[in-house]
């Protein structure tokens, strides 16, 4: 077999010099192996202070406590009790073990942060990289689910409300969407995971300047945050708007009667439950929006814009507002979600919940009616 002549690039060579001297001078914590892993743009500036390593990873163990604890309960609750079990809690089921798989990959930035720097290698990095693309992907699109069951459980009350048939393939359908985006950079096939920010996370890359890559952080950029953001301003646009018409509708109409409305007591409090529902849903739809597009800004920018913007301490807020909505999504429906209060209520009531039955509501509306006409 013929040998084959290998050359070095000078140019790829002065580089690899420069980065090692960059990484000495300013004191990165990073071994010489795992160079060629990491963007260059994070090794020409100072490697943070060690306080601020220890206080993300901190910060980083109470989310892990929050999220682990309000999402296992999640699963748990809605996972066991018959009431809860409709289509429409599926995708609360679903988007609890998105944010779960989310705060799983946290132990290795603990870990990197109390080791300041890239100590878990190339491997831990592939790891952190795979959990945060499956499920930032995974609950952006439960997120439109949740947006699109809400809209046709409002606006056709009747004949549009979702099975649980349609609601699993519709699960279904968001893994087998997340997937991809998620294989294909591990694979390295198309785009690839890097460190960034202070090198205790990682993520897809969106600092290499190359044509490929740029067009895969405008498709993910498209696919992932584009189009789940599409679908839940529309669905819930869509809510909003026939909402007040109903609400204008009942006034025209109990005006006509020359009453103060044309709901009973029963109809408020059956409705007020499925309005606490759909706030809920609302939040956690807006957190997404919040948490998400900060983002998304930052990976546009490192592809098609100024990178002198992107400092270490500056990408690490957004990728914090990521892992933070994972930990309030549970305490959301906690709040605003009266059965699975009331489940709460029941297998744990050292919690102090005070929910009432519905039938108790009933009952107590009815009785203050009736002392009100006396």
């Amino acid at each position: 077999m013929a040998s084959r002549n290998l050359t070095i690039n000078p140019i790829y060579a002065a580089r690899v010099i420069d980065i090692i001297d960059n990484r000495h001078k300013l004191g990165w914590n990073v071994p010489p192996e795992e160079l060629v892993h990491i963007p260059t743009h994070w090794l020409a500036y100072p490697e943070p202070e060690a306080s601020m390593h220890f206080l993300l990873g901190l910060i980083y163990i109470g989310f892990f406590l929050m999220s682990t604890l309000g999402n296992g309960l999640v699963i748990w609750i809605f996972t066991t009790s018959k009431s809860l079990r409709t289509a429409s809690n599926m995708f609360v089921v679903n988007l609890a073990i998105f944010d779960f798989i989310m705060m799983l990959k946290t132990p290795v930035f603990i870990y990197n942060s109390f080791y300041r720097g890239f100590a878990l290698g190339h491997m831990g990095c592939q790891v952190f990289g795979l959990m945060g693309a499956i499920s930032g992907i995974g609950a952006g699109m439960t997120n439109a689910c949740i947006a699109y069951d809400r809209y046709t459980t409002i606006t056709r009350p009747f004949d549009g409300k979702v099975t649980r048939t349609k609601a699993l393939l519709m699960i279904i359908v968001v893994w087998l969407y997340a997937l991809p985006w998620s294989i294909l950079p591990l694979v390295e096939f198309w785009g690839r995971f890097v460190p960034e920010g202070f090198l205790t996370s990682c993520t897809f890359d969106y600092l290499t300047d190359t044509f490929d890559n740029r067009v895969f952080v405008g498709a993910i950029f498209t696919c992932s945050y584009c189009i789940p953001m599409t679908m839940i301003i529309y669905f819930y646009s869509q809510i909003v708007n026939k909402v007040f018409t109903h609400e204008k509708l009942l006034r025209e109409q109990a005006k006509k009667m020359n009453v103060e409305s044309l709901r009973s007591n029963q109809n408020q409090n059956s409705e007020s439950a499925e309005v606490r529902i759909a706030k809920a849903a609302i939040t956690i739809c807006f957190l997404f929006v919040a948490s998400w597009t900060p983002y998304a800004c930052l990976a546009l920018i490192g592809a098609f814009g100024d990178q002198r913007l992107l400092t270490p301490a500056v990408t690490m807020i957004p990728a914090c507002a990521c892992k933070m909505v994972a930990c309030i999504d549970p305490y959301v429906y906690a709040i605003s979600h009266p059965k699975y209060r009331l489940e709460l209520q029941k297998r744990l009531p050292w919690l102090a919940i005070k929910e009432k039955e519905i039938g108790d509501v009933q009952s107590t509306a009815t009785e203050n009616s009736n002392t009100t006409q006396t």
